[in-house]
């Protein structure tokens, strides 16, 4: 199928569908005309990627998963599911220290706020 099928298909943009096959997260064949042609298995592939995405992961990160299950097929889900754990265990720290940090502007924000809102009273 085509780029625009793909797009289609799976609602993902012709304009990512190249930028996840210059990611190494897809691989088309070339027709002689410089189309790209897809097979109906990408489909599959780019909503993996969107679900990926979704999760907060990047693009390097990502092909990373996709690298293991496409070259490993002789791994064990236990195996597989480690590797995976893994990822989503450092996203998950990654996402709390953000969270942390915006928690400690927040309160911040919240009571210069405060003080400007009393010294607001006080002069009106």
């Amino acid at each position: 199928m085509k780029i625009s099928q793909l797009a289609e298909k799976t609602g993902v943009s012709a304009r990512s569908i190249r930028h996840y096959e210059k990611k190494n997260l897809l691989t088309a064949k070339r027709l002689e005309n410089g189309y790209r042609l897809f097979q109906e298995s990408d489909v599959e592939r780019v909503k993996t990627i969107q679900i990926y995405l979704g999760l907060g992961l990047n693009t390097d990160q990502i092909e990373e998963m996709i690298s293991c299950t496409d070259y490993c097929p002789e791994l064990e889900m236990d195996e597989l599911c480690s590797e995976m754990l893994e990822v989503y265990e450092k996203k998950l720290k990654e996402i709390n220290q953000q969270m942390d940090t915006l928690a400690h502007v927040k309160r911040r924000l919240e009571e210069e706020i405060a003080k400007f809102k009393e010294v607001q009273e006080k002069l009106g």
